[in-house]
């Protein structure tokens, strides 16, 4: 079974270092609540968590049946409940897939793959959220 361990070391007020096996990542909160702005919100690092992994299986995909695109990128929108804990319990997924005559059938296709059998991360917020996802095409 893989394993992943990660130490988070404190560095005063409310900034935090996090090891990472690719490297570290600071975190930090706004001045209104004690922060420095210093560092990406945890909260907000699960939404990227999410569209990272969520786009290496798409950028995997794209590679393997040899999609042409020019780019893509996903926006995650995401809105917390109201009491505490405050968690994220609707999150909106939107993939923008960019180029010239882009095969959607396939994009289609590669974004289910991604969404419901490779991304981990998207089953972890499944666990706790509703999350939709929509695809854009942009013909260039």
């Amino acid at each position: 079974m893989d394993k992943n361990i990660v130490k988070t070391y404190w560095k005063g007020d409310m900034t935090f270092d996090a090891t990472n096996p690719g490297g570290n990542i600071v975190m930090d909160t706004s001045t209104e609540i004690g922060g420095n702005d210093n560092g990406l919100r945890p909260k907000a690092m699960m939404l990227a968590s999410l569209a990272g992994c969520s786009g290496v299986d798409i950028a995997m995909l794209v590679r393997k049946m040899k999609v042409d695109i020019d780019t893509f990128d996903i926006v995650i929108e995401a809105e917390l409940t109201d009491e505490h804990p405050r968690f994220y319990h609707k999150v909106a997924c939107e993939y923008n897939f960019y180029g010239a005559d882009l095969n959607e059938k396939k994009i289609q296709r590669i974004v289910d793959l991604s969404v419901d059998k490779y991304c981990g991360v998207m089953e972890m917020f499944r666990q706790f959220a509703e999350v939709s996802v929509t695809i854009k095409y942009h013909n260039q």
